[in-house]
């Protein structure tokens, strides 16, 4: 992130299990790695019960998932000094037992779904693709900027997916 680019940041632990595994000053170091402009943004760490609600009610998807980005200013052209504004949600239960199945600790998992979500707050996707690749490239530089390793590298999958 470069210096012109400020972050404003809430992080809310409504289920406490990652609050002192998954820390305040982590989860802004991985934030700003991740950010390309100006941002004001929640991360929120929620239970299986309010994951699946947000992706029931908003996505129609009626399951607990790692991560939801709710980017309020989705296509709309902002001023350069104008922040990205989103809420970012990880649902521990599912965050805990992906890293388990997937032989990552939970920090690693966790700075990769943050750094995910980050990127489509800022308008990245990964609906094609071309798209998936840009993104995919993206989290990987980031990433090993952050000293995680490769999240796509033997059989890991997307977010979400």
């Amino acid at each position: 992130m470069s210096e012109k680019n400020k972050l404003s940041l809430s992080v809310q632990y409504p289920d406490a299990r990652l609050q002192t595994t998954i820390t305040r000053p982590q989860v802004r170091r991985w934030v700003q790695a991740a950010l390309f402009a100006p941002a004001e943004l929640t991360i929120r760490f929620v239970d299986a019960d309010e994951g699946r609600a947000l992706n029931r009610d908003y996505r129609g998807k009626d399951y607990a998932t790692n991560v939801l980005t709710f980017a309020y200013n989705e296509g709309e052209e902002l001023a350069d000094d104008a922040p990205t504004q989103a809420d970012i949600i990880l649902c521990t239960d599912v965050l805990e037992r992906e890293a388990a199945e997937q032989n990552k600790t939970v920090e690693a998992h966790a700075a990769h779904l943050i750094v995910h979500g980050v990127l489509h707050a800022q308008g990245y996707d990964h609906m094609d693709d071309e798209e998936a690749a840009e993104m995919e490239g993206l989290e990987t530089a980031i990433l090993a900027r952050l000293g995680v390793a490769d999240p796509y590298a033997a059989g890991a999958h997307l977010p979400g997916a």
